[in-house]
């Protein structure tokens, strides 16, 4: 089942004097499905990740409805605060640098998410300690941000972005701060989560042969300069071949 769907959308940027156009002529993300966004810096990987993550306007789309945990939703049509709404309830987040707050040890970041929605706190805290557990970091739970190493923090993260069961998880470059073991284990916890929850993972990177061991499909981009940069995302592609 598709859980986001895309045609014709366009996110066009001005700064200091240079523009930047990105052209996303279709795009759908299934449940189950991990896709990888790969490509050169500059070419739009964040931009369609914000956009996707509804951080990011579209200057113009044809299509952009999402089909989450009530039912389709056009989000062309709905105001800021119901996409604001969308984005807690719909979509998990995994920064590059883990965006853990200092001052809550792991099982309050854990928690986080499911606090702001209100979620009940027994089942919540239960959820959390579960997925601590599950990812290799139970023993973790009462240390703050600071004493953990960079893999660690970056279970920490991806148990905040799934606590709530969001059908979409985005990674934006979640490995590039960890050794290739470790990225190797980031990489199979959130394949494995995501998939567990029926949920689409998104995950941007540098690094294509990572990429095709994980990811189902992958997708990159065409560039042109002119007198600014049009960056077009091309149809996605198989990234492994299955046996």
């Amino acid at each position: 089942m598709s859980c986001l769907d895309i045609k014709d959308l366009c996110i066009s940027r001005q700064k200091n004097g240079a523009s930047f156009t990105l052209n996303v002529p279709e795009l759908s993300l299934n449940r189950g499905e991990i896709l990888a966004i790969v490509g050169q810096s500059g070419c739009g990987k964040s931009t369609l990740t914000d956009t996707l993550g509804l951080i990011l306007e579209p200057t113009s789309a044809g299509t952009f409805m999402l089909n989450g945990k009530n039912g389709q939703v056009d989000l062309l049509s709905v105001s800021p605060s119901v996409k604001a709404q969308l984005r807690g309830t719909e979509i998990g987040y995994v920064l590059q640098s883990g965006g853990l707050f200092p001052f809550l040890d792991v099982l309050d970041n854990i928690m986080l998410p499911g606090r702001l929605l209100g979620l009940d706190e027994k089942n919540l805290k239960e959820r959390a300690v579960e997925l601590a557990s599950s990812i290799g970091i139970a023993d973790q739970l009462h240390k703050k941000p600071q004493h953990l190493s960079g893999g660690q923090r970056q279970r920490v993260a991806i148990a905040r972005a799934v606590i709530h069961n969001p059908p979409i998880v985005l990674a934006d470059e979640p490995t590039a701060a960890v050794d290739q073991v470790s990225a190797n284990d980031i990489c199979v916890l959130l394949s494995s989560i995501v998939r567990e929850n029926n949920a689409s993972l998104v995950i941007v990177s540098h690094d294509r042969e990572l990429m095709k061991r994980y990811a189902d499909f992958e997708v990159t981009f065409r560039i042109e300069r002119n007198d600014g940069i049009v960056s077009t995302l091309l149809a996605p592609q198989p990234a492994r071949i299955s046996a």
